[in-house]
């Protein structure tokens, strides 16, 4: 496997073993399989994976893209994931949705 450029962390609300925060109840996980689509659609090299909680209930569903280190809230669809996908092709952030 080649090394991604990009990891893009989805919270997945765990504490502990259980699913407890609200990311998951904002389908956070639908939002999965439609990014690791688009990003082999749009040939960006890039890793997805799913967290624990990362403590910002209240914002989520919660998006991370590393190196750039942006944080990403209210990620709840398709279209909050263009937009992050096509910032990240731009070289930019997604102002609209950067947890500040």
């Amino acid at each position: 496997m080649q090394k991604p450029d990009h990891h893009i962390f989805v919270c997945a609300s765990f504490r502990g073993t259980e699913a407890k925060g609200k990311c998951i109840k904002k389908e956070s996980m639908g939002l999965v399989p439609y990014l690791e689509e688009e990003l082999a659609d749009r040939g960006i090299n890039a890793m997805v994976t799913t967290t624990g909680c990362l403590k910002l209930c209240e914002e989520g569903p919660v998006v991370i893209v590393y190196p750039q280190g942006h944080w990403y809230r209210g990620v709840a669809g398709e279209e909050a994931v263009d937009a992050i996908l096509d910032a990240l092709e731009a070289g930019e952030a997604a102002t609209e949705y950067l947890l500040c």
